[in-house]
C-alpha cells in the first residue's frame, strides 16, 4: 500500500517538473541555468561600463578645466591689454594737448610780431598827401599809453608833414620776439625808410631799430609802446 502511494507522488512530481521546464513564454527559447562562468562575464561588463562612464567623466573634466585655462588665459589677455592700453590713451591725450596748446601759443607769437611790424610800417609810411588817414591809421592800431601820446600829438604831426609835403615809406627788414605773456609781448623790429621832402628823395635810407610793445585789446593787438633803440 505504502509502495502504491509513493509512486502516483512521485509521477507527480516528475510531471509537475517537465511541465516548468516546459513554461517559457510562447517563442523564446528556454531559459538555461545561470553557471559561474555566466555571472563572471556579467560582472565584467558592469566593470566595463563603469570604466566607459569614468572615462566620459574625466573627459567631461579635461573639457571643462580646457575651457577654464581658455577663460583664464583670455582674461589675463584683456588684463595686459588694458594695462597697455589705458596709459597709452593717456600719453596720446596729453601730446594731443601739448600739441595744441603749442600751436595756440606760435599762433599768438605770430600775432604779436605781426602786429609789431604793421604798428612799424604805419609810423614809417606816411604820405602828406594823405596825412590825416594814415595819422589815424596808427592811431587805430594803437592801446594804453601810446595811444594818450599820440594822439595829443597827432595833429601838430600832421601840420608839419603836410608844410613839409613829406613823404616816407618804411620797409621791415627784420623783426624778432623779445619777450611774451599770454597777453602782451615785446619785439624787435629793424626798418630802412626812404623819405622825401617837397618832391626831392633822399639819395640813401636810413636803418630804425624799434622796440615796440603790443598787447591785446579785446580780440585786436595793438601797440602800447614804441621805443627808438640804437
Amino acid at each position: 500500500m505504502a509502495g502504491d502511494a509513493i509512486a502516483p507522488s512521485r509521477q507527480l512530481n516528475e510531471q509537475a517538473n517537465d511541465a516548468a521546464d516546459e513554461v517559457v513564454t510562447p517563442g523564446h527559447p528556454p531559459l538555461e541555468p545561470v553557471t559561474g562562468d555566466a555571472l563572471g562575464a556579467a560582472v565584467a561588463d558592469v566593470e566595463d561600463d563603469g570604466r566607459e562612464v569614468g572615462d566620459q567623466d574625466t573627459d567631461d573634466e579635461d573639457t571643462e578645466a580646457t575651457a577654464g585655462g581658455r577663460t583664464r588665459r583670455v582674461r589675463l589677455a584683456m588684463l595686459v591689454g588694458l594695462t597697455v592700453v589705458v596709459p597709452l590713451a593717456g600719453l596720446v591725450g596729453w601730446l594731443g594737448y601739448h600739441a595744441k596748446t603749442s600751436h595756440n601759443d606760435e599762433v599768438q607769437r605770430n600775432m604779436f610780431v605781426q602786429a609789431a611790424r604793421q604798428g612799424a610800417l604805419n609810423l614809417t609810411t606816411i604820405d602828406w598827401q594823405h596825412a590825416d588817414s594814415d595819422v589815424q591809421r596808427i592811431l587805430d592800431g594803437a592801446t594804453g599809453t601810446f595811444f594818450a601820446d599820440f594822439s595829443k600829438r597827432s595833429q601838430p604831426f600832421v601840420d608839419v608833414v603836410k608844410r613839409a609835403e613829406s613823404k616816407s615809406v618804411g620797409t621791415i627788414t627784420e623783426a624778432g620776439l623779445e619777450s611774451a605773456t599770454p597777453t602782451d609781448a615785446q619785439v624787435l623790429v629793424a626798418v630802412a625808410v626812404k623819405t622825401s621832402t617837397g618832391g626831392t628823395p633822399e639819395r640813401d635810407s636810413r636803418s630804425w631799430r624799434m622796440r615796440i610793445s603790443v598787447q591785446m585789446a579785446g580780440t585786436q593787438t595793438k601797440v602800447s609802446n614804441v621805443e627808438f633803440v640804437p
